[in-house]
C-alpha cells in the first residue's frame, strides 16, 4: 500500500477559492494563479515548490454560494506526502474553510497497478463487506441512493459468470457495451467504488467518505483506500458472498477486516480508532468478554 500513488478531492464551503489556494501555498510553497477557465469551475492553481499543481475549483453540488465553493484537487501523491496533506487540511480550517453535509471526499488510486484480476477482487471484497463498510463510514441512505451507490449486482453477476480476462471485457461488463470514449459525467460513476474512472482518467475512485477537515480522519480514509486496493491487487482470489451486518458485533467484525487488510500495529492505531468510532460492540471480543455478565 505504501507504493501506490493516489490523489484526493476535498470539498469545502465557507471560504473563497482564492483564500483556499493561498492557504495551500502557505504549506507547499510555490505560486498561486487564477486560471478562470473553464468558467464553470473558475479554477485557481497552486504550483508548489516541486512543480506539482494543486487545483481549487467550484462545484455546483455544494450548498454554499458559488463564490464560497472550493473543492481542492490534489496532484498525484505518494504515501510519504500524507503528512504534508494533513498540514494543508489544517491550514484550510484555519483559513475559514469548513465541510458541511453537502461535502464529500473522493480518493483516487492509480489504476495502472490493477490488472483485471485485481479489479475483480476489489469488487468482490467490497460486495462481501459492503454493509459493514457503509455503517463504519456512516454513509447516509440518501447518499447511498444517489451519489454513492453500492456494488451493482448485475455487474457482479457478470464478473462471477463470465470472469473477464482483460480490461476490454471488464469495460463491457461495467458499461453493458464496449465504451471506447467514456464521458466525464457518465451515470455509472456514482458508486462507492467507481470503476468508470479506470477508463476515463486511469484511477479507481472511492466515493464513500463524508466531507471533513479533520486531518486524522482524512489520513484514516486514505490508509483504508490504499490498504483495500493493495489487498485486491495481491489476492489470488476473493469471495463475494455478502456478509450479514450485525450491530452487536460490528466493531469486532470491522477490526478483523482492517487487520486482514494489513492495518496492524501502532502505525495504524489512529486509523482503526477513526474507522471504528461509529460502530457498536467490543473491538476485542465478538460476543463480549468471557464470563462478563450482561448489564441489567
Amino acid at each position: 500500500m505504501r507504493t501506490l500513488r493516489f490523489g484526493i478531492e476535498i470539498e469545502t464551503v465557507g471560504q473563497t477559492r482564492a483564500l483556499v489556494a493561498r492557504a495551500i501555498a502557505q504549506v507547499v510553497g510555490g505560486t498561486v494563479s487564477h486560471e478562470g477557465e473553464p468558467s464553470c469551475y473558475d479554477p485557481w492553481h497552486v504550483t508548489d515548490a516541486r512543480g506539482r499543481t494543486w487545483k481549487v475549483v467550484a462545484d455546483s453540488s455544494l450548498s454554499a454560494s458559488r463564490d464560497r465553493q472550493a473543492e481542492v484537487v490534489s496532484p498525484v501523491l505518494t504515501y510519504g506526502d500524507i503528512a504534508e496533506l494533513q498540514e494543508i487540511v489544517r491550514a484550510l480550517r484555519v483559513a475559514g474553510a469548513r465541510a458541511d453535509q453537502s461535502c464529500g471526499i473522493h480518493v483516487h488510486v492509480e489504476a495502472a497497478r490493477f490488472d483485471v484480476k485485481g479489479l475483480r477482487n476489489l469488487v468482490k471484497i467490497v460486495n462481501k463487506q459492503e454493509r459493514l463498510i457503509e455503517h463504519a463510514l456512516g454513509i447516509s441512505e440518501a447518499r447511498r441512493a444517489r451519489w454513492c451507490r453500492g456494488i451493482d449486482q448485475g455487474f457482479l453477476d457478470k464478473i462471477e459468470k463470465r470472469r473477464p480476462s482483460n480490461l476490454e471485457e471488464m469495460n463491457r461488463a461495467w458499461y453493458g457495451y464496449h465504451n471506447l470514449a467514456p464521458a466525464h459525467y457518465d451515470m455509472t460513476r456514482y458508486h462507492g467504488v467507481n470503476l468508470h474512472n479506470v477508463w476515463f482518467r486511469g484511477t479507481v475512485e472511492y466515493r464513500w467518505f463524508d466531507g471533513t477537515l479533520h486531518a486524522g480522519k482524512i489520513k484514516a480514509y486514505l490508509q483504508f483506500a490504499l490498504a483495500l486496493s493493495a489487498k485486491a491487487i495481491r489476492a489470488k482470489a476473493s469471495s463475494s458472498k455478502r456478509r450479514e451486518f450485525s450491530p452487536e458485533t460490528a466493531r469486532y467484525d470491522f477490526r478483523v477486516f482492517l487487520l486482514h487488510l494489513g492495518l496492524i500495529g501502532d502505525e495504524f492505531k489512529t486509523a482503526r480508532l477513526h474507522l471504528m468510532a461509529s460502530l457498536s460492540g467490543s473491538a476485542a471480543w465478538k460476543h463480549g468478554r468471557p464470563g462478563q455478565q450482561p448489564a441489567a
